[in-house]
């Protein structure tokens, strides 16, 4: 992984910096999150993936070493907290480690969750 996936302008370029194996993960994350908001804008803010809902962010992801960050909104994770207790999250962010299964349901209903606080304004 380069330090370009940080100056990448679309959400291809910076999964294209990645190992194979993690950049199938990531497209498995982002195929997951369209699948829930297909009308979603993709772009690079914070230099990682977001997608844009209502014109507000719905939510990031991005990849590292041995993770897939995601960051739904505070609200979210604290919404969610039982079901990511086992992994390591903050306020904003979750971690789901690249050795494991990803955990595409769960990222999924985080994202309905996400995409309904934005349909109500």
């Amino acid at each position: 992984m380069k330090n370009q996936a940080f100056e990448s302008n679309t959400v291809e370029a910076y999964l294209l910096d990645f190992p194979e194996d993690t950049r199938q993960v990531l497209q498995q994350v982002r195929t997951c999150i369209l699948a829930i908001v297909p009308d979603a804008e993709e772009t690079i803010k914070y230099g990682i993936p977001t997608l844009v809902y209502c014109k507000k962010n719905l939510v990031h992801f991005a990849g590292y070493k041995k993770h897939v960050g995601f960051y739904p909104s505070p609200n979210v994770l604290m919404h969610f907290k039982q079901q990511i207790a086992e992994y390591v999250s903050s306020k904003g962010a979750v971690q789901f480690p690249l050795d494991r299964p990803m955990p595409l349901e769960l990222i999924a209903e985080m994202t309905r969750y996400r995409k309904g606080q934005l349909d109500l304004g």
